[in-house]
């Protein structure tokens, strides 16, 4: 039976989706952090290469791979390949792992939106006075609060994906992503325009190379990672994303809009968390990991007086918008897997059923990451990891990675180049980077793999392998 896939509205629609699904808390959370971690400057500058190098090259082929077939993916995987037909497990296996934390990091959003609207108005459910670090050990040690903000963001995420594409997916983002261009451009203004905020933006803009000289595969570790995390790569949404479009679509254009959009959003965000960092706490303050986004920049609006919880309201409200876009395209990859089997089957097949489903399993061990409280609440730590970082090692840390590489291998040496070269001609379309396309799947983005999956397993055991 013929697949009758879905399809995108408008290309605008698509290019919202897709990059609502790159941007979100990989850019607002992670990239300011891990830049602020990793000498500023110079973590950029291994970014824009792998962006260039390897991410554009790994999304046409995600997104070729996807419309070639038209469907999620497992299926395409074991449409095209039979070495590597298994791949495809992998591919929906991540978004699922990556959702029991991502839920849960969504959910503390909607909590600092809740607490800084509570500081606008004086009411009790505001910060009552603590600092950044109070409120935030406060909100990670109430497991139940922590649970019901998971689940309050695990159902908005349901409901605009049992919309379907068009009247769920492309009609929230297309909303939503302006939404947060605009919210973020007013929070740039706010930070760059601090006393003392110029620091921050020397520290993203002015060269450096010490960190490269000092640690660079670490900093190449980070870097990949990120990448690969912001712009969705190796965990099947832009396979999926991409068997929603139509064959008049460019789509080497496409990624190339996406990826400098992400890039851009990613830029946006730095610029409205490290300067505002530095100007309110010094390099300490931006180099202070992960509890930037929850902790830093909390005390920074506290700081900012009576107009501080105005600022902090849009601010978590953005990081929120983010968030859910791209939750929403990590459901989607394993509703798509369940409506493929359908078709097989010769059967329509239930989005809101299957939709349910898998909010509801992600649900069940996202509760687990929630009142884990990042090792805080006395649960068991597997592998010696809290239940958040155990599920970000296998997600970000190895199967991310592990998959783009074996994309790469089976691209340029089993189904062979022409299986994506066809597809990116059709349309009329030309294939504008072939030549560069076909080195940097066959020879650099395998290179760059290992290189990344070494780094992010070392990072994650801490085996100081590379200094």
């Amino acid at each position: 039976m013929e697949n009758k896939r879905a399809t995108w509205g408008s290309t605008f629609g698509f290019l919202m989706a897709a990059v609502g699904s790159a941007v979100g808390l990989g850019n607002i959370w992670g990239f300011p952090y891990k830049m602020g971690a990793n000498g500023g400057f110079a973590f950029l500058l291994i970014y824009l290469a792998l962006a260039v190098f390897v991410g554009f090259v790994a999304m046409v082929a995600e997104l070729a791979l996807g419309r070639k077939t038209g469907k999620g993916v497992i299926a395409t995987y074991q449409t095209l390949s039979k070495k590597f037909s298994w791949i495809g497990w992998m591919g929906a296996l991540s978004p699922f792992l990556i959702m029991t934390f991502y839920s849960v990091l969504g959910g503390h959003c909607l909590k600092y939106m809740v607490v800084n609207l509570g500081d606008l108005f004086g009411a009790g459910f505001g910060s009552a006075g603590m600092n950044g670090t109070d409120v935030f050990v406060s909100m990670i040690t109430n497991q139940g609060e922590a649970i019901l903000y998971t689940g309050l963001f695990m159902v908005l995420t349901c409901v605009i994906v049992m919309g379907g594409i068009k009247g769920g997916i492309e009609k929230f983002t297309s909303v939503a992503m302006p939404a947060l261009f605009v919210m973020l451009c007013i929070v740039i203004v706010r930070s760059v325009t601090l006393p003392g905020a110029v620091e921050g933006i020397k520290f993203m803009f002015a060269p450096n190379f010490k960190p490269l000289q000092e640690n660079f595969m670490s900093v190449l570790a980070t870097a990949g990672g990120q990448m690969f995390f912001s712009l969705s790569l190796g965990m099947g949404a832009m396979i999926t994303y991409g068997s929603y479009l139509d064959k008049k679509e460019n789509l080497e254009k496409n990624a190339l809009l996406v990826v400098i959009s992400d890039t851009l959003v990613a830029l946006m965000a730095g610029l409205a968390v490290l300067p505002a960092a530095f100007a309110l706490g010094g390099e300490g303050a931006a180099m202070s990991g992960p509890k930037l986004l929850f902790v830093t920049l909390q005390d920074v609006f506290a700081a900012m007086g009576p107009i501080g919880p105005l600022f902090g309201f849009v601010f978590y409200t953005l990081v929120f918008i983010a968030a859910i876009t791209s939750a929403i395209s990590l459901v989607e990859v394993i509703t798509a897997h369940f409506l493929d089997k359908a078709a097989e089957k010769g059967k329509e097949g239930s989005r809101g059923k299957y939709t349910i489903i898998a909010c509801v399993a992600i649900m069940a061990l996202a509760a687990v990451v929630a009142a884990d409280g990042l090792g805080s609440n006395g649960l068991p730590q597997p592998m010696g990891f809290c239940w958040l970082d155990f599920m970000d090692l296998w997600s970000e840390g190895i199967m991310m990675p592990l998959g783009v590489m074996l994309m790469a291998f089976c691209i340029g040496y089993e189904i062979k180049l022409s299986t994506v070269k066809n597809e990116i001609e059709q349309g009329g379309n030309k294939f504008a980077t072939e030549k560069f396309f076909t080195v940097c799947i066959k020879f650099v983005v395998p290179i760059a793999m290992v290189l990344i999956l070494a780094g992010q397993i070392d990072t994650f055991f801490g085996l100081g392998l590379f200094g």
